[in-house]
Order: structure tokens, then C-alpha cells, then sequence
């Protein structure tokens, strides 16, 4: 027996535009302001023929004013430069990198150096380093190595970077943060 599946059509969405534009605006009345427009009050037929007559839209800029901003403008070239200014802020964000680092307690000078060597370039690169002592078993008991261990490692960073943590037991690790120094 074959199972039949309904068909459930999706709700339309009636403004799919984040501003109200031309005949949507359902104020009486509207603030007028732009580049290629006297700035006053008037009234929506009249702010729509003036939009009408320059070949552009009539937009609603601030629907909770009382009366409601409009602007009349190239609504297809203001929603462009809207998403293009959107995409430049959003690259010109900051991603924050955490790159980690693992110590025992009782880890060794050359390994040290290697791994000191490795945090290092993570915070030439402007990561953030997340620096850490693993205790297993019985080795909690060193947990002061595992301090000084982290504390040696912060002071020969300094140059490169700031301790923003310094280290904390949580749990069966004991962890420190160093932030890149920023580079003026």
C-alpha cells in the first residue's frame, strides 16, 4: 500500500522588502527629505507624483516617526549598496583564532622549546594562544610545576604577547590565555 504525502502549499509572504515602498506606505502623511527633494510634509499622493515624475520609488525610510520618513530613491540601487556595505563591515570584522598548546608537568627543555617556538608564530600570526597543563593520574600532585611551567612560558611571550589569564586549575588541566600584542 502505497503512502501518499500531501502537498502543503508554503504562506506567502505578502512584503518581502524590509521597507514599505510607493503604494505600501499607508500614512496619510509623510516627512519628505533626499538630495533631489524640497524637505517638508506632504501628503502621500503628493510625495508619490513627485517620486512618479523623477522616475524613482518612494520609500519609507523610519515607519515610527510621526509622520513617517520617506525618501525618494533607486530602492533596487539603495538595497545593492545596503548589502555592499554590509559585506565590507562584515569582512572588516575581527576573527578571533584560538590556537592551543599542550604541556604535561614534567615536559622536557627540548620539547619546550619546540612547542615555545610554535606559540611563538601562532601569536606573530595574531592568534590567541591557549597554553595548558594536562595532569593525568596521579600527577595532579605537581600541579606547582605545572604553574611554573606556564608562568616561564608567559614571561619569555612577553614581547609578543599579553597574558590576558593567568593560570587557573579547572579540573585535571590548569590553563592560561596570552593575546598578541597589537602591532602599531
Amino acid at each position: 500500500m502505497a503512502i501518499r504525502k500531501r502537498f502543503r502549499p508554503q504562506p506567502r509572504r505578502e512584503n518581502k522588502n524590509p521597507h514599505n515602498i510607493n503604494e505600501k506606505i499607508s500614512s496619510p502623511k509623510v516627512r519628505l527629505v533626499g538630495d533631489n527633494v524640497e524637505v517638508g510634509i506632504y501628503s502621500t499622493r503628493e510625495a508619490l507624483a513627485k517620486a512618479e515624475e523623477l522616475e524613482l520609488d518612494l520609500v519609507e525610510i523610519s515607519p515610527k516617526a510621526d509622520p513617517p520618513v520617506c525618501k525618494i530613491i533607486d530602492y533596487k540601487k539603495f538595497l545593492y549598496e545596503q548589502k555592499k556595505r554590509e559585506k565590507v563591515m562584515k569582512a572588516k570584522a575581527t576573527k578571533v583564532i584560538v590556537k592551543e598548546i599542550r604541556f604535561g608537568p614534567q615536559t622536557d627543555d627540548h620539547d619546550y622549546e619546540f612547542k615555545k617556538k610554535h606559540a611563538e608564530k601562532f601569536l606573530k600570526d595574531g592568534a590567541k594562544l591557549k597554553a595548558y597543563v594536562f595532569f593525568k593520574g596521579r600527577s595532579i600532585v605537581y600541579k606547582d610545576q605545572g604553574e611554573i611551567l606556564l608562568l616561564r612560558l608567559a614571561s619569555e611571550l612577553e614581547d609578543l604577547g599579553k597574558v590576558e589569564q593567568m593560570p587557573k586549575l579547572e579540573g585535571k588541566r590548569m590553563t592560561m590565555f596570552i593575546a598578541p600584542k597589537t602591532k602599531k
